[in-house]
C-alpha cells in the first residue's frame, strides 16, 4: 500500500508551537484522507525548529466506489423543481427512477461515483491542509494571501516514493498593490542542518529520509532529541560529581530549539554565587535556556549546561565562552539589585504600593493588602496554629518586594525575594515564609502551603481577589479569564482541602465584601436592605452573589476532584443538599456518598429513589398538585407500607443527629437500612390504588422516601436520577 511522506521546510518555528503544529498536520491530513475514503493504518508527525514532517502508512491505491441514492421531487412536481434536481445530480430525466413510497410518488436518482485515485486525493487533502493550517500566530510575506508561521523554503511530498506533481500557490493579496503569487512545486528533495550540511539531497522514501537527515546532522524525532540532551547532560554533570536538576518543561523547549543537540558545560563566576539561588536559576532558565546543576548536598553548583545546535572545530569552547559572557552580564545586573535592595528595609517599601494600581475599580495594592490584612486575621481563627499577629505582619509585607529592583528586573522571583529581604531584616521566619508561599499554589502541580501563617495569608489574598472581581461584575466568561480567577478559586479549594480546614466560606466571603469601599459595595447594597450595616453587607453578598459564587465554586471543585476519580454528579448532589460552603464538609459527604452508591444496598436504594421520584413527577404533573405532605398513619393498610413509614421515621430522626455530628459514613449506613422495607413496599403495594385517599397517602409516602434520602444528598442530581 502507498506510503505518504510530507515535509514543510521553513525558517525557525517557535518551540512552543512545534508539537501542536505536528499534531494539527497529522489531524488535518488523516481526517481529510479518511473523509475521502482513504483509510490509513498509521500516521506519525514530527517537528524540528525548521521542519514539520508527516508519515502516513497504509493508504489504499484508490478510494472505494460510492453509490448514492437521493430522493427528488414528486412525479407531478412543476418543471422548474425537476430541472433543479436534474442539475444538482448531473443526470437526465431518463436516468431517474420512479418509485412509490408511503408519502407518494417520487423521482429518485442513483448516482454512481467512481473512487478517486490516491494521488489525486492526497494532492487535494494536503493542499487544503496547508492552506487552512491553524497556527496560533502566523505571518504573510512578499504580499502573499496564504500565511504560515515563518517563510516556507521547500515542500517535499512523496507518495509511495514518487514525488507528486503539484504546484501549491500562496496566492496574492489583491489589495497589496504590488501583489506577488509565490508558488512551491512539490518535490523529492530536502535540506540538512542549516550550518553543518546545508546542501540538498534526494529522498526516495521514509527510511531514506530519516537516514539522510541523520547523515545531514538533523535528529527528526523530538523525543530522540530530548533523550540525547538529557543523557549527555547527565554524563557531563556526573563527570564533575554533580547532579543535573530535573526540568521537563525546559527540556521540552530546548529540544525545540535545536536540530542537532550538542551539550556543553559552562561555569558561573564565584562572585555571583552569593546571589539567591532562585535568581540564578531563573536567570539561566528563562533568559538563557541553561540547565542548572546541584551539588550532592542539594546546593546549587557553579556550573550550567548549555545546548548548542552545532558541532565546532574547537569542541564548543567559543560557544561556552560566549554564553558565560552573556550570563555574566545578566548576573552582574542581579547582583547590583541584590546589594541595592538590601539597603532599604522591606517595610519601608509599603508606602510605594500606593502608587501601584491593583485594578482601576478596586484600588491600589496598598488598598488590597489593607483588606487582606483584616481578612487574614479573621481566617486565622479557622487555621490551627496561625498566630494572628504574625498573619497581620505577613500581610503588611507580602507585596512590598514588588517595588524592589530585583523583582522589577526578574518578576518570576516575586515573593521569593520578599522572603530573603524579610530574613535580612530579622523578621520572624514564619512571616518570611508566608511572603514567599502566599502566591502558591499557582497550578495543579504546584506545592500547596502547609504552614499556618502562609495558609491564612494565601487564602485571604485569593478570597479578596475573587470577591472583589465578583462585586464589580468581572467574572470569568467562557474561555476568557483575564484576571486568573479560575486559578484563584482552585487555589482556595486546594488550600482548604489539603490543610483539612473545617469552616464555612460563606461568612468569610461576606466579611471580604464588607472590607471594600462604598463605591464598590454601593451597586450591590442598592439591591438589598437590612437592620444594621453589617447585616446589610452580609445580606448583600448572600442575596446578590452567594448563589452564583457557590455554583462557580462547585464547578471548580468538580475540576479539582475529577482527576482523583470523583464523579461530578455526586459533588452536585451534595452541593444541592447543603446551604453552607464548607468545602471539607462537602468533600467528606462526597466521599461517604461515593462509597454508598457503589455498594449493593446503595445502588438498589438509588434505583428505588428514581422509581419513587418518577412516579411522583408523573402523578403530580397529572394532578396539578404536590404530594409533599405527611402520610396519615391511620390510612396505611398494608403491612409493607406501615413498616416502611415506621422505619423512615426512625431513620430520618437518626439521620438528623448523625449529619449534625458530621458522621456521614454512619449516615449512609443508616440510609442503607431502608433498602429492605423500600423493596418490600414496591414489590407488594400498588401506589395508584383505585381508593383515592389511599392513593394520595401512598404518594405522600413516596414523597417521604424522597425527602428522607435527600436529607443526605439531593439524589436527583446523580446520573440517572429524576430532575
Amino acid at each position: 500500500m502507498p506510503e505518504l511522506l510530507l515535509e514543510i521546510l521553513s525558517e525557525e518555528i517557535p518551540a512552543r508551537m512545534q508539537l501542536k503544529a505536528a499534531d494539527d498536520l497529522k489531524r488535518l491530513v488523516s481526517e481529510g484522507l479518511a473523509a475521502a475514503g482513504l483509510t490509513q493504518t498509521r500516521a506519525r508527525a514530527f517537528a524540528t525548529p525548521r521542519r514539520l514532517a508527516l508519515v502516513v502508512e497504509g493508504i489504499p491505491d484508490k478510494a472505494p466506489d460510492i453509490s448514492e441514492e437521493r430522493r427528488g421531487p414528486r412525479l407531478d412536481a412543476n418543471e422548474k423543481a425537476i430541472d433543479g434536481f436534474l442539475k444538482s445530480t448531473g443526470l437526465t430525466l431518463e436516468q431517474l427512477e420512479k418509485r412509490t413510497t408511503e408519502k407518494g410518488d417520487f423521482y429518485f436518482a442513483v448516482i454512481e461515483k467512481k473512487g478517486e485515485g490516491a494521488e489525486e486525493t492526497v494532492i487535494k487533502v494536503v493542499s487544503e491542509a496547508l492552506t487552512r493550517f491553524p497556527w496560533p500566530k502566523s505571518m504573510r510575506w512578499a504580499n502573499t494571501a496564504v500565511s504560515w508561521v515563518r517563510p516556507i523554503q521547500n515542500i517535499l511530498c512523496l507518495l509511495d516514493g514518487k514525488p507528486l506533481e503539484f504546484t501549491w500557490s500562496l496566492g496574492a493579496r489583491p489589495a497589496s498593490g504590488n501583489a506577488e503569487d509565490i508558488r512551491f512545486t512539490w518535490n523529492n528533495q530536502t535540506f540538512g542542518h542549516r550550518f553543518m550540511a546545508p546542501e540538498s539531497f534526494l529522498v526516495t522514501g521514509v527510511a531514506d529520509y530519516r537516514r539522510g537527515l541523520k547523515d545531514a546532522y538533523v535528529v527528526l524525532d523530538q523525543d530522540e532529541r530530548k533523550a540525547k540532551i538529557k543523557t549527555d547532560a547527565e554524563a557531563l554533570a556526573k563527570a564533575l560529581g554533580l547532579v543535573l536538576r530535573d526540568d521537563p518543561a525546559l527540556l521540552e523547549e530546548v529540544a525545540g530549539l535545536v536540530e542537532w543537540p550538542v551539550t556543553l558545560i559552562g561555569s558561573i563566576d564565584d562572585e555571583y554565587m552569593d546571589i539567591p539561588s532562585e535568581v540564578l536559576t531563573a536567570t539561566m532558565r528563562k533568559n538563557q535556556k541553561y540547565f542548572a546543576m546541584d551539588k550532592p548536598g542539594g546546593a546549587l553548583a557553579s556550573h550550567f549546561i548549555v545546548v548548542a545546535n552545532r558541532e565546532t572545530a574547537d569542541g564548543g569552547k567559543a560557544i561556552v565562552a560566549g554564553n558565560e559572557r552573556v550570563l555574566r552580564a545578566r548576573l552582574a545586573d542581579a547582583k547590583f539589585f541584590w546589594d541595592l535592595d538590601r539597603k532599604q528595609k522591606l517595610d519601608a517599601r509599603a508606602g510605594s504600593l500606593k502608587n501601584v494600581t491593583f485594578h482601576a475599580k478596586l484600588g491600589t495594592l496598598a488598598d488590597k493588602m489593607a483588606r487582606v490584612r483584616e481578612l487574614a486575621t479573621e481566617i486565622a481563627a479557622f487555621v490551627p496554629g496561625a498566630d494572628k499577629e504574625k498573619v497581620r505582619r505577613a500581610a503588611d509585607l507580602a507585596k512590598c518586594d514588588l517595588t524592589s529592583g530585583m523583582v522589577g528586573e526578574f518578576p518570576e522571583v516575586q515573593g521569593i525575594m520578599g522572603r530573603y529581604y524579610a530574613l535580612n531584616d530579622k523578621e520572624d521566619a514564619e512571616v518570611a515564609d508566608a511572603i514567599r508561599d502566599h502566591y502558591a499554589p499557582q497550578g495543579p502541580s504546584d506545592t500547596c502551603p502547609k504552614a499556618p501563617v502562609s495558609v491564612a495569608l494565601a487564602l485571604a489574598d485569593r478570597i479578596d481577589t475573587l470577591v472583589g472581581f465578583w462585586a464589580i461584575d468581572e467574572k470569568p466568561t467562557g474561555s476568557k479569564d483575564p484576571y486568573a480567577l479560575r486559578r484563584a478559586a482552585l487555589g482556595v479549594i486546594r488550600l482548604v482541602l489539603e490543610n483539612k480546614l473545617d469552616f464555612d466560606l460563606t461568612p468569610v466571603l461576606a466579611a471580604a465584601f464588607a472590607n471594600f469601599p462604598d463605591e464598590v459595595r454601593q451597586p450591590v447594597l442598592d439591591k438589598v436592605s437590612g437592620e444594621t450595616r453589617r447585616d446589610v453587607l452580609t445580606n448583600a453578598w448572600d442575596a446578590v452573589h452567594q448563589k452564583n459564587f457557590r455554583e462557580y465554586l462547585s464547578e471548580r471543585l468538580k475540576v479539582q476532584l475529577r482527576d482523583q476519580g470523583v464523579r461530578h454528579d455526586l459533588i452536585s448532589a451534595i452541593f444541592a443538599s447543603v446551604e453552607h460552603t464548607n468545602l471539607l464538609d462537602i468533600l467528606n459527604r462526597v466521599n461517604a456518598l461515593t462509597s454508598f452508591v457503589e455498594s449493593e444496598d446503595g445502588a438498589n436504594l438509588l434505583t428505588a429513589y428514581r422509581r419513587a421520584a418518577n412516579i411522583l413527577r408523573i402523578e403530580e404533573k397529572r394532578d396539578g398538585k404536590s404530594y409533599t405532605g405527611e402520610p396519615d398513619a391511620k390510612t396505611l393498610v398494608a403491612v409493607e407500607e406501615r413498616s416502611l413509614a415506621a422505619d423512615m421515621t426512625k431513620v430520618s430522626t437518626d439521620l438528623e443527629g448523625l449529619l449534625q455530628e458530621e458522621r456521614y459514613t454512619d449516615a449512609m449506613t443508616k440510609l442503607s437500612s431502608l433498602r429492605a422495607p423500600v423493596d418490600a413496599f414496591f414489590d407488594n403495594v400498588t401506589v395508584n390504588s383505585d381508593d383515592a385517599p389511599l392513593r394520595v397517602n401512598r404518594l405522600q409516602l413516596l414523597s417521604r422516601i424522597r425527602g428522607t434520602m435527600n436529607q443526605v444528598a439531593d439524589f436527583s442530581h446523580i446520573e440517572g436520577g429524576d430532575r
